[in-house]
């Protein structure tokens, strides 16, 4: 594959997973830095610094110059995997933006899938393996 550019009237669309989140990101080159998720501004959808710092970090890494406009559909899950959900879909769309930028997302583990999740309770346990206590008579 090439890294080809994009005229600035086209978005790239991309998909970030985590837990049960789902994020579908727009990256839109644009002349200002701006993020806005489920049509609301980015600082009131996530209080929080950390938060805010999760989400910006796919663009801290790369140290570009932040010229795009990220719009966001976020569903499902908490908090913090929906701003992990959207980092992950920002890493991804600036991968399809331009494939040169792939190692150094890769090596700090922006484009891998998260798999880790709660597990299910089973029938006959008080949680997911904790077994009631065992007496043998």
């Amino acid at each position: 594959m090439t890294a080809t550019k994009i005229s600035t009237d086209k978005y790239i669309g991309a998909v970030g997973r985590r837990k049960t989140s789902t994020a579908r990101v727009r990256l839109t080159p644009s002349v200002k830095f701006s993020i806005s998720i489920n049509n609301r501004e980015f600082e009131n959808y996530f209080p929080t610094p950390e938060l805010r710092n999760v989400v910006k970090s796919a663009f801290d890494i790369l140290s570009l110059d932040q010229k795009f406009t990220v719009s966001a559909l976020i569903k499902g899950g908490g908090v913090s995997s929906q701003a992990d959900a959207l980092r992950h879909g920002i890493a991804r769309a600036l991968i399809i933006h331009d494939l040169g930028l792939r190692g150094k997302l890769k090596s700090a583990g922006y484009l891998k899938r998260d798999p880790r999740a709660k597990e299910r309770r089973k029938f006959g346990l008080k949680k997911a393996r904790k077994a009631p206590q065992w007496s043998k008579r």
